[in-house]
């Protein structure tokens, strides 16, 4: 068996939470030697059947680094590593003599990942890492409607999902920047930074904008959601009226009775017919719709509780679902590999099996990393240099190419002469479009394919999500432009995974946060599911692909050529499904269920009302609900609720200190002030630029921080063809070409870049 792409890479694994435990498992199964430091063994990664999916592929070093040997101890690893993966708060590694220039003075060699959960640097820096408490105090509690009026708690854990990833790719990024002999360099995230990059396509601010700019993805927007006649809620993202049954019921209803219908619930552009397509759904069996529909091409999913997904054999073909043994639980199915790359990545160890450390593991030179770099200071942003074709559309794709730019790399969108389908919505395509060049030309002509050539030669990656079948009539698979450029890295997003029935479905957010049951579980019990517009399945496949991109480049920068990777929505999905885990007789592990109302999952993790707003407490601990009935004299949860709505916000976080609680204020209508805040402009988690159309824009900033400074956009969202010329000049067409190209209505230069 092949050793993994990063098989000469060692990591020292710092951390307590969700987040830096996902980032070193991607790290671990991508090949790293992860040695994972633990102390307390009544913690929740013994506890916990997440950490068993989270922590796998690890070694494990128990050791105790409050104490003077304990820390000399963690130097001594660090002398030995590339990397150091860490979610320790500054002030508590401060508190332990182990701050950053510290660490960069006796280890000049390593590079630093931290996960906060807000920026290093900020005046929150030292905020516990929990999604509850960072969600609540950015306002993003505010931006789901729900089944009540105010903030929700968001049962999907955003920032946690997000940052793992961030800081994965941030590292890899740096890996690459140092085998490149650009200098070594730390990276950080956080939380607030992984919640925002769904929401970036949510918060924005324009000096002229347009109603489509202000209004599209609002609170409000509608979801298509049907109930069958089984009490099964099914999620479609194309018109259903084709669809053999539903014709059929339809032209028996009547064009009188679809209009009566219709006129008690007006449809829109998927479902023309909503009220009359409502009806007839309660009319038939979820199985019985879903067959219909599939049979038809209509993209569908049902709604379905967390786990279900474990049996789905799409999910089992594609390795999405592996069996594994473990020691605490037996035979589970856990979520596989999100990433399809050469030499795989794969789970090769159990979180809880006895593979401890040695002193003598790191004392070998067969173990050390083969890179050999001077500890420079790592200038410039990790990926500058690198060269990037974007063919993609809408989000899953533009995304991942979107934090390409943001990395430091010249990113070209090839799109349509009509442009990107999303552009017409302003809002979310400005969420992922930023930074970015634009070439505009008709892929469909077969003039293009000299196009395509030279910009496969220019670039280092090549990344879309354009179903197989249509990338192969346009001339851009991957066994046509790696005939062209064999260095090249050919990432492809897909809905479903590379192989099975549904390879070649079409695929959407919507659908994955159906299937993998997050519109169940973030509804609360009872309710009708609920799609989350924070669209974070596209954003989590759109995430895994720019991990498996840099892992693909990293390979090949060390002489092992260019490749195709992948991700798909489906992938990715499952992989937030890691909070359960699947039993030998099917039934899942425990997990948090929300309540009815969306307050939360416990006494101590949830939402309260004030009578001046809200507030999030965030306590696992048990003892903590007793604390808190000892101090308000209450033994229930309405009683603790009726007591604190007669408190302010002020003295309901006083009450919680005395109860040992971590608390914040839960936001709300908190865009413009997360705009204007001094600490997340110095921190750069706001960006701001001028667009030809909009004027000055504000939207959500940076992603990452490099030794302490924001990866801001180089520039701004571009309009169709605003780089057409310039792209093709640097691809060597002359000006007489140019002009015929655009002549032949080949390429569009909307920006009239070219002399006439």
């Amino acid at each position: 068996m092949s050793e993994g792409i990063l098989s000469k890479i060692r990591v020292v694994e710092w951390s307590g939470g969700h987040a830096c435990a996902y980032a070193g498992l991607l790290l671990a199964e991508s090949g790293a030697d992860v040695v994972l430091i633990e102390g307390d063994e009544s913690g929740p990664r013994h506890n916990l059947a997440s950490f068993a999916v989270w922590d796998r592929s690890k070694r494990r070093l128990k050791r105790n680094c409050e104490t003077p040997e304990g820390m000399e101890m963690l130097h001594d690893l660090l002398s030995e590593a590339d990397i150091l993966l860490t979610d320790i708060t500054p002030s508590e590694r401060n508190r332990l003599g182990l701050c950053s220039h510290i660490i960069k003075h006796r280890h000049p060699q390593l590079i630093v990942t931290e996960i906060g959960g807000w920026p290093a640097g900020h005046t929150l820096e030292d905020v516990p890492v929990d999604d509850t408490l960072v969600l609540a105090e950015a306002g993003l509690m505010d931006e789901q409607a729900g089944v009540r009026e105010g903030p929700i708690y968001l049962r999907f854990p955003l920032g946690s999902w997000g940052s793992a990833y961030l800081a994965a790719i941030g590292t890899v990024a740096r890996l690459i920047q140092r085998a490149r002999g650009k200098g070594i360099g730390g990276v950080s995230t956080s939380l607030v930074q992984g919640a925002l990059a769904p929401s970036a396509m949510l918060w924005r601010t324009a000096e002229k904008a347009t109603p489509a700019f202000k209004n599209s993805m609002g609170k409000s927007i509608r979801s298509p959601q049907f109930e069958c006649g089984d009490g099964v809620w099914i999620h479609i993202k194309s018109t259903p009226d084709h669809a053999p049954l539903m014709h059929a019921a339809l032209q028996e209803l009547g064009a009188e009775r679809i209009a009566q219908l219709n006129a008690e619930e007006k449809g829109d552009h998927i479902c023309p017919n909503w009220g009359a397509n409502k009806h007839i759904f309660k009319t038939r069996p979820s199985k019985v719709w879903l067959e219909d529909l599939w049979s038809a091409d209509v993209a569908v999913q049902p709604d379905v509780p967390m786990g279900h997904i474990y049996s789905d054999a799409q999910a089992r073909l594609n390795g999405y679902v592996i069996e594994f043994e473990d020691p605490i639980f037996g035979k589970t199915w856990q979520p596989g590999a999100p990433v399809s790359i050469e030499p795989p990545m794969r789970a090769c160890r159990p979180a809880s099996s006895a593979s401890p450390w040695r002193d003598e593991d790191w004392s070998s030179e067969a173990g050390k990393s083969h890179i050999a770099c001077p500890p420079d200071a790592a200038l410039d942003l990790p990926l500058k240099g690198v060269k990037v074709a974007d063919f993609g559309a809408f989000l899953a794709g533009p995304f991942a190419t979107m934090m390409l730019s943001d990395l430091g790399a010249d990113v070209v969108k090839v799109e349509g002469l009509t442009g990107d389908p999303l552009r017409p919505n302003d809002g979310a395509f400005f969420g992922c479009q930023r930074g970015k060049r634009s070439l505009a030309v008709n892929l469909k002509h077969e003039t293009a394919a000299d196009i395509i050539k030279r910009l496969t030669k220019w670039a280092d990656i090549v990344h879309h999500n354009i179903r197989l079948p249509a990338a192969h009539r346009l001339g851009i698979d991957y066994m046509k432009l790696s005939a062209i450029n064999p260095d090249l890295i050919y990432c492809h997003v897909s809905a479903y995974g590379p192989k099975g029935p549904r390879k070649d479905w079409p695929g959407y957010d919507q659908l994955f946060q159906a299937q993998t049951g997050w519109e169940f579980e973030g509804a609360g019990k009872g309710n009708q599911p609920m799609w989350h517009r924070f669209g974070m399945m596209d954003h989590q496949c759109a995430l895994a692909s720019l991990f498996g991109t840099l892992l693909g480049l990293y390979h090949r920068d060390n002489g092992h050529g260019g490749q195709a990777v992948g991700a798909s929505l489906l992938g990715a999905g499952l992989m937030t499904v890691s909070e359960t885990i699947m039993l030998e007789d099917g039934s899942l592990t425990p997990y948090p269920v929300l309540d009815q109302q969306q307050m939360g999952v416990s006494p101590t993790r949830r939402l309260y009302s004030c009578k001046d707003g809200w507030v999030a407490f965030a306590s696992d601990m048990p003892e903590a609900w007793e604390s808190l009935q000892h101090h308000t004299d209450e033994t229930s949860v309405r009683g603790v609720e009726h007591y604190l709505q007669g408190l302010s916000v002020v003295d309901a976080l006083a009450l919680a200190g005395h109860c040992e609680i971590p608390a914040a204020e839960a936001r709300t209508d908190n865009r413009d002030r997360f705009f204007e805040d001094p600490a997340n402009l110095d921190r750069g988690l706001v960006a701001r630029f001028n667009q030809s159309k909009f004027g000055q824009v504000e939207m959500v900033g940076s992603f990452w921080l490099f030794d302490g400074q924001p990866a801001l956009p180089q520039h701004g969202v571009p309009d169709l063809g605003e780089h057409t010329v310039l792209c093709l000049e640097e691809l060597g067409f002359s000006q007489i070409e140019i002009r015929n190209l655009c002549r032949d209505k080949i390429v569009a230069d909307l920006r009239n870049e070219v002399a006439e």
